[in-house]
């Protein structure tokens, strides 16, 4: 729930050390061991990305853009597009480019993996346009409170999702839970994608139910608050005979911002894959538990996606049952 919000006792923010990039005056923790690079006296130059994607990719986008900005001095601005598509959701405070300044500019373009390399902190070109689908913590970790800060919900939203989690209640008991855990649920496109292209599978009801009792063995009686693009496969594949399982979401994509305020709101996160449970699971602290292995060992998905860099250290991961990818043809799967 929200740092304001004393009602929800179980939160907590990971504290393990990283090692990754940061600038010149960022607190660090005492048992942080690598330095810094000197922060410039002012900035110069102007940076900025092509946004691409839905919200969860945008995110992405947006912390990465301002992450290696403020690392190599230089000043970050957002296009209309993307302040389009994360201002009506969140506080953002990145200046938006004008497009007759952006169509105008003589930008360097540079498309970006999904990890935080070195050359990354050495960048020269001032007229920058980042492009690519990051979103790993590698890049913007050491600046996690300011990121929370920029994805701060509009209060409106907040209020509703808080309003909808106070209503909930333990079953036969009648007593406020505790513990709300968050489960996200992505399905829709990648239910084409992951075995077709990528040789992967999407989280499955077995997975879902592991992930459910590794919280009842070490929380007492959370509530599980289950948003999805897939609700209706959810209501018939999710084990509710225990009476803790409240299907909340609308799974609407064109508008993700009630199920993305539900999620961040809880105290802690179930999620499958996709951005979209990452950063429902990064502003929301407390225990992260996702779906770990979920490509076959010579996916090239494997190419572009880094777990160790996707998942942060102390996030615990469920293998993914790969059986399935066994039984498609081969053609479709990609087993040779």
């Amino acid at each position: 729930m929200d740092d304001a919000a004393p009602r929800w006792p179980d939160r907590h923010l990971p504290t393990n050390p990283v090692a990754i990039f940061c600038l010149s005056g960022t607190p660090m923790s005492p048992n942080t061991s690598f330095s810094c690079p000197k922060n410039p006296a002012s900035l110069s130059g102007t940076w900025t990305i092509s946004p691409a994607g839905r919200l969860g990719n945008q995110m992405g986008q947006y912390a990465i853009l301002l992450a290696l900005a403020q690392l190599n001095g230089r000043r970050a601005f957002i296009l209309r597009d993307m302040h389009a598509t994360l201002a009506p959701v969140f506080r953002v405070t990145l200046p938006v480019l004008a497009p007759e300044v952006d169509s105008h500019t003589p930008w360097r373009k540079l498309q970006l993996h999904d990890w935080m390399s070195e050359e990354y902190a050495h960048l020269k070109n001032p007229l920058l346009k980042l492009t690519g689908f990051p979103c790993s913590w590698t890049f913007f970790h050491h600046l996690r409170e300011q990121i929370r800060s920029e994805f701060t919900l509009h209060d409106h939203l907040r209020e509703k999702a808080q309003g909808f989690l106070r209503q909930l209640r333990l079953p036969g008991t009648g007593v406020l839970p505790r513990t709300f855990v968050g489960v996200h649920v992505r399905r829709g496109d990648y239910l084409e994608v992951m075995p077709q292209r990528w040789k992967g599978v999407v989280g499955d009801g077995v997975y879902l139910q592991q992930a459910m009792d590794w919280f009842r063995a070490r929380h007492e009686a959370p509530i599980f608050v289950v948003t999805s693009n897939g609700m209706g496969w959810c209501r018939e594949n999710i084990n509710t005979s225990q009476g803790d399982v409240i299907f909340a979401g609308d799974g609407l994509e064109e508008s993700p911002e009630k199920d993305f305020a539900l999620l961040t709101q809880c105290n802690h996160t179930i999620m499958t894959i996709g951005t979209f449970g990452f950063w429902a699971a990064y502003l929301a602290g407390g225990d992260t538990v996702y779906l770990a292995n979920f490509t076959l060992p010579d996916s090239s998905f494997l190419r572009i996606f880094k777990p160790e860099a996707a998942f942060l250290p102390e996030w615990v991961g469920i293998n993914a049952d790969l059986s399935p990818l066994q039984k498609l043809p081969r053609r479709l799967s990609g087993i040779a």
